[in-house]
């Protein structure tokens, strides 16, 4: 059954606009509640939120489709995604929900789900939903309706629990950080989490008002973050996202770290410390001399679809524990069941702390190879699959590249358009690799 709601993460999509108006919300929320009581007699779902205007709004929704179907709701307010999915496993309720289009513009919204081990839902379980959604509404009676309250505690309660992923001995007392909250869901409890381990605080991006969230700010503008360090001489700055499941990290010299370089420092910690991981997965946006630098040092390292999702499934399936996306999503899961923005940074900070030196010493020898990015836009019908001279070309290319590179093509998931990606130790080459391959595409 094709999924006709459901994405990669969740639904999202603009607000006011199919699907993300209140009464299919609300459809949405009746639906996810027929579901659960479907396996359940009783049922208690969470649910979080980021900073947008429109949150208030699908709220609402949602918990009244909810209470529809007879499920009992708890309201956190904004709170981080991982946030979420933490309170969800902790407080051991059936269902996690998170109100947040992640670093998208305000005008945007979305609806994502945490199983009750804090986990992200399985294909079946998004089928099951939408097949509900085309079932008629089933309201329960007035006695058997659900309840909704708020949870008050709910920001000092993920506090303690980011406070906890690392030792107990940890502090970051003279180190003066700057946090950029990304105007998202984060914007109080980022800034307490550093500041109550000790850091002296510089908060940028933390006064929502709605409509601002990452505008100009977070870690998909990290310019605001280098700026900020630069101007108050501090020792790193951390960039979340909007709804803070990953970061950007810059050090004391401006220079900005992506995902890549920090999943290969927490594995360089855990190696240090005598836990090796048994392997490591990326995506196929993940840069080759990552891959190179763990296989160096005996790491397997396994390659999935873009997107954190196939990522996690990819470390279940095999029992590992970290992974994570050039972007900045990053999970270890030995710390967290999901990608947490604010967690990451804390590993990232306690392998410096520990080991003394800066990321740039850590990360010594290893040099990202150049990756150029080109999109292309299909003609409608266009079967590039099927054209022999892209395919005679992608050959010519891999052969040229040899060990010093690869190349990728795959078509975008939202748009009609195919991304072209060479990498390559040599800029030059990977540029005009990538722009050859453009032009096939182009000529059809």
């Amino acid at each position: 059954m094709s999924r006709i709601y459901f994405g990669t993460d969740g639904i999202r999509g603009t607000v006011g606009q199919a699907p993300i108006t209140p009464d299919f919300v609300l459809r949405l929320g009746h639906a996810v509640g027929r579901v659960l009581k479907s396996h359940q007699q009783k049922a208690t779902v969470l649910i979080g939120k980021d900073t947008r205007i429109s949150g208030y709004m699908l709220e609402s929704a949602l918990e009244a489709g909810f209470a529809s179907a007879g499920v009992d709701v708890l309201l956190t307010g904004p709170l981080p995604t991982p946030g979420v999915a933490y309170l969800t496993r902790a407080l051991r309720l059936d269902l996690g929900v998170v109100i947040s289009a992640s670093h998208n513009p305000f005008g945007d919204n979305g609806i994502k789900f945490f199983s009750a081990r804090g986990e992200k839902l399985p294909d079946a379980w998004e089928q099951e939903v939408e097949a509900a959604l085309a079932e008629t509404p089933c309201w329960v009676d007035s006695a058997a309706l659900g309840k909704a309250r708020r949870l008050d505690d709910a920001q000092g309660r993920y506090v303690e629990f980011c406070k906890s992923t690392v030792s107990a001995e940890f502090t970051l007392k003279g180190l003066k950080l700057v946090i950029d909250g990304a105007h998202g869901a984060a914007y109080q409890v980022a800034p307490s989490v550093f500041h109550e381990l000790g850091a002296e605080v510089i908060a940028i991006g933390c006064s929502p008002d709605g409509l601002n969230i990452n505008d100009g700010f977070g870690a998909t503008h990290p310019d605001a973050l280098v700026s900020a360090v630069r101007a108050h001489h501090a020792d790193y700055g951390i960039a979340l996202d909007g709804d803070a499941d990953r970061l950007q990290l810059v050090d004391a010299g401006g220079r900005l770290y992506n995902g890549d370089e920090l999943l290969y420092l927490m594995v360089l910690d855990r190696l240090a410390r005598g836990h090796p991981p048994k392997g490591v997965v990326g995506t196929l946006m993940t840069n080759l001399a990552i891959e190179q630098a763990l296989r160096a040092r005996g790491i397997e390292f396994v390659r999935t679809k873009v997107g954190d999702r196939y990522v996690l499934e990819e470390l279940l399936a095999r029992g590992w524990q970290l992974g994570g996306e050039g972007s900045g999503h990053l999970i270890a899961l030995d710390c967290h069941t999901t990608g947490d923005g604010l967690v990451s940074a804390l590993q990232v900070l306690q392998a410096v702390v520990r080991s003394g030196r800066s990321l740039a010493q850590l990360l010594e020898g290893v040099a990202l190879f150049p990756q150029v990015l080109v999109n292309v836009r299909l003609v409608p019908g266009q079967d590039w699959q099927q054209s022999p001279a892209l395919a005679a070309l992608q050959q010519d290319v891999l052969a040229e590249l040899g060990k010093r590179g690869r190349l990728l093509i795959r078509p975008s998931g939202t748009e009609p358009l195919l991304r072209v990606m060479v990498e390559a130790q040599d800029a030059t080459l990977a540029e005009s690799c990538a722009q050859r391959l453009a032009d096939a595409v182009r000529q059809g």
